[in-house]
């Protein structure tokens, strides 16, 4: 029997790129649950809201329940009810979606900023500059530097947009998504394993944002795969090393089951 009791899986670059599925990863999930290994997704991406990604996953053939797929935009949507925030929101028009019961009026307490493309140009960073210079709070989704916009494509990421608005205020954002502890736990805490992390993997495609800080610092399996994001000798990149690097997630998902 495998040592794997739960694992958890990046989506984006690992599992799929844009609409098309990583070699056998549809099979690979299937033989995961299969063995008996508890999944959870957990995901930085913002581009759209978590019904739109459940329902692009299901269309790609992958198996899951919706309760399955733990985002970072649910993460900041939480912060900002939390804390009763009226944000402004720099999102795709999709991943407005999941904010319209959300109070968006002026004067806002909170910038929320993911990866949107056709939101971030100057006029909407000028306006969330002014509001954190009112007194907003900057809430990054993620602070991810590039992601995989196509299979053989890199296009930058939420993260110089964020470290652009901190150098021109002087604050400092809160980040909501991986890698931090927090957000590892809530899906670890799902799966009855958060006493057992040891026996809980996690596998990405970046070595900081997936397999860094909270998943290093709570003892995690990680595993890392070339696909997506990945870049040649990325795996030098781990300040601790790390528990396996492999081609593609369906390859992972091998060793996985006989660890």
């Amino acid at each position: 029997m495998s040592i794997i009791k739960g694992a958890l899986l990046d989506l984006s670059g690992t599992l799929h790129i844009d609409k098309v599925a990583t070699p056998n990863a549809v099979a690979a999930l299937k033989k995961l649950r299969a063995a008996g290994v508890k999944v959870r997704f957990v995901t930085n991406s913002t581009k759209t809201s978590d019904e739109r990604l459940y329902a692009k996953l299901t269309k790609l053939g992958f198996e899951l329940d919706r309760t399955e797929i733990f985002t970072s935009l649910s993460a900041a949507k939480r912060l900002v009810q939390e804390h009763s925030h009226r944000p402004l929101l720099l999102l795709e028009d999709e991943a407005l979606e999941q904010f319209t019961d959300i109070d968006q009026s002026e004067p806002h307490t909170a910038v929320v900023l993911g990866l949107a493309p056709s939101k971030l140009d100057y006029a909407n960073m000028n306006r969330a500059f002014t509001a954190l210079m009112n007194g907003a709070e900057l809430i990054g989704i993620h602070r991810a530097k590039y992601f995989a916009s196509s299979e053989n494509t890199l296009s930058i990421g939420p993260g110089g947009f964020i470290a652009a608005l901190e150098y021109a205020t002087g604050k400092q954002g809160v980040l909501v998504g991986k890698p931090k502890k927090e957000f590892y736990e809530l899906a670890l805490r799902d799966i009855g394993l958060l006493d057992q992390p040891g026996s809980v993997a996690m596998v990405g495609d970046d070595v900081l944002a997936d397999l860094g800080g909270g998943a290093q610092e709570l003892g995690l399996k990680r595993i890392l795969v070339r696909t997506g994001k990945y870049m040649a000798n990325d795996e030098a990149k781990a300040e601790v090393p790390l528990d396996g690097t492999f081609d593609t997630f369906a390859d992972a998902v091998d060793k996985m089951v006989s660890w």
